[in-house]
């Protein structure tokens, strides 16, 4: 018989049981702190507003409170609920012709 290397069954079995738990408690407190909301969901509401305003068009009215009463309407859709703030600076943007903050252009 050869002796196996590595812990013994029962500290293994303590390890893996640990470890368990503690993915567990991290994924917890993940769900926690983000609940329906994604992590990324700033992002994801700027992208929305951005791609909004870009398809509208670069009007003027955009500009000049448009986004933020399209926001208000509910136009900017289940993106701007991430992040009401975050879609409309993103419209504006797009209103502007400026690159979306999110593309890695730097100007």
């Amino acid at each position: 018989m050869e002796r196996q290397e590595g812990p013994s069954r029962g500290k293994f079995i303590v390890c893996l049981t640990a470890a368990v738990l503690l993915a567990t408690a991290a994924g917890g407190l993940v769900i926690a702190r983000y609940d329906e909301r994604p992590p990324w969901g700033t992002d994801i509401a700027y992208e929305g507003g951005y791609l909004q305003a870009v398809r509208i068009s670069k009007l003027r009215a955009l500009r000049d409170g448009e986004c933020a009463e399209m926001e208000r309407t509910g136009m900017g859709g289940e993106r701007a609920v991430h992040n009401p703030r975050a879609w409309v600076d993103g419209c504006l943007d797009g209103a502007a012709g400026r690159p979306s903050r999110n593309q890695g252009i730097v100007r």
